[in-house]
């Protein structure tokens, strides 16, 4: 026999299990091979922490994931530590861990080469992807702390360099919590700007942790999409990040940034004074050469005097014969227009004018006549077409006629009218439903009875069923 008070249900049962698990079994270190890596949208990881010969499931909530940076994945050894639970729901027993890392390599640094890996993979690396820096700068901008000696350090380099830049420095955050998020909207405001020829991502040196906000993937796709050109300056020369990657151009520290994004003011005067020469000695040269040109051009220009007399003696010949042409042609005209006269004389219109007025009348005649001859024709065409069509018509109006009485015979014997004349009658009800059984009316209902010549409207006294 057994007592009924040590019966236990599945869920005290397990409930009992976990915890005297989580009592006594403290938190503990483990290391093993992550294996059936799940992560489902709640946001929280489920996987197997196994070795050569046996395996424990694990979850990893959301809120415990804060401090890891890489990316776990199927086969990576790792480091964790972890408290045992019994998942009452389903009787497994599991860890919740607490913090993971890989096992032979650091947090950041295995996130660093992932992320690195994974964006040079989709081609952020490539130098088609480059922007040039441009030759004349007028305007720089730094993405930089204020209160740090990075933006001395740049604009000491710059005024001594090439004071000729203006400096604008949009002011962010560069270490610490949600300082990527702070650099990616300074980068974002200074390229949206349209103000800088070049920017300048500048941080002094570090640790990996200190520089970890220029390893962030959401800065490095900003820096990418950037359209104004980047020189990153983070860190010493020692130094790489991320974005030192997907910049145009990577400066080993702040100060060589600002040497790369501007010419050197003693280069750009040795180059000024050369110019300067080149620019003297081509003006020397052009003169000259005009100064020749103008000179050939002085000895081929004639005497002002000579020049009058010769044209003088051209203007009196032409006038002598321009005179005597004008002469010729009015004596040419005059004999032509005496001549043309004459003919004309011979030449009268007035009966030849008489003579196409009498054709004129002539043809009028006799298209009156041909158009009257064409009229009497077609009328009596028309007349005869008339009569035929109203025979035509008439013949297959009789027709129809026929066959419409036929057809009205044929109906009149179907009508209910013709019934309803040899004495019988139709009953409907209220809704218009022809009453075919008494079971389909009850007292005081109203009926209404159609006979041969009029409609009887009744209310239902009595109802006798066979």
């Amino acid at each position: 026999m057994f007592n009924l008070d040590e019966i236990y249900t599945v869920s005290d049962f397990l409930s009992l299990c976990n915890q005297t698990i989580e009592d006594n079994i403290p938190s503990c270190w483990m290391q093993g091979e992550i294996s059936n890596l799940a992560r489902p949208a709640s946001g929280h990881w489920y996987f197997s922490l196994k070795d050569k010969k046996t395996q424990v499931r694990c979850a990893l909530f959301r809120l415990n994931q804060r401090n890891i940076k890489f990316n776990p994945e199927n086969g990576l050894e790792v480091l964790v530590r972890a408290s045992p639970t019994l998942y009452t729901a389903r009787g497994d027993f599991q860890l919740i861990i607490q913090h993971v890392e890989p096992v032979g390599i650091g947090n950041l640094n295995l996130a660093f080469e992932q992320l690195k890996n994974k964006l040079s993979e989709e081609g952020l690396f490539d130098s088609t992807h480059k922007k040039t820096l441009p030759t004349v700068v007028n305007t720089i901008g730094v993405i930089s702390s204020s209160t740090g000696a990075v933006i001395q350090d740049i604009i000491k380099v710059l005024h001594k360099r090439y004071p000729f830049a203006e400096i604008l420095l949009f002011d962010t955050q560069v270490q610490g919590v949600g300082s990527a998020y702070k650099i990616s909207q300074a980068l974002q405001a200074a390229d949206d700007s349209n103000r800088c020829d070049v920017l300048i991502l500048a941080r002094g040196g570090g640790s990996l942790e200190d520089l970890w906000s220029f390893n962030e993937e959401s800065l490095a796709r900003i820096i990418f999409n950037v359209k104004t050109p980047i020189i990153s300056g983070v860190g010493h020369e020692t130094d790489t990040t991320i974005a030192d990657f997907v910049a145009d151009v990577r400066a080993p520290t702040p100060s060589a940034a600002a040497m790369i994004a501007t010419p050197d003011r003693l280069e750009l005067l040795s180059h000024l004074v050369k110019l300067s020469d080149q620019l003297q000695r081509y003006t020397i040269q052009n003169h000259q050469h005009k100064q020749v040109h103008l000179d050939q051009l002085r000895l081929r220009i004639p005497s002002p005097d000579k020049t009058v007399y010769y044209l003088s003696q051209q203007l009196d010949y032409l006038t002598h014969r321009l005179t005597s042409n004008v002469s010729l042609s009015v004596n040419h005209y005059e004999s032509r227009l005496e001549t043309l006269f004459a003919i004309l004389k011979q030449h009268s219109p007035k009966e030849h004018i008489q003579h196409s007025m009498a054709l004129n009348k002539l043809s009028m005649n006799q298209l009156n006549q041909q158009i009257n001859r064409m009229m009497d024709h077609h009328t009596s065409v028309l007349l005869l077409l008339n009569d035929r069509l109203i025979k035509v018509s008439q013949q297959i109006i009789n027709h129809y006629q026929n066959i419409l009485a036929n057809h009205a015979n044929a109906l009149g014997h179907l009508s209910p009218l013709s019934t309803l004349s040899r004495g019988y009658s139709i009953t409907t009800t209220a809704e218009d439903k022809v009453l075919t059984s008494v079971s389909n009316i009850n007292t005081n209902h109203t009926i209404t009875t159609q006979l041969v010549d009029g409609i009887i409207h009744s209310k239902v006294e009595k109802i006798d069923k066979k």
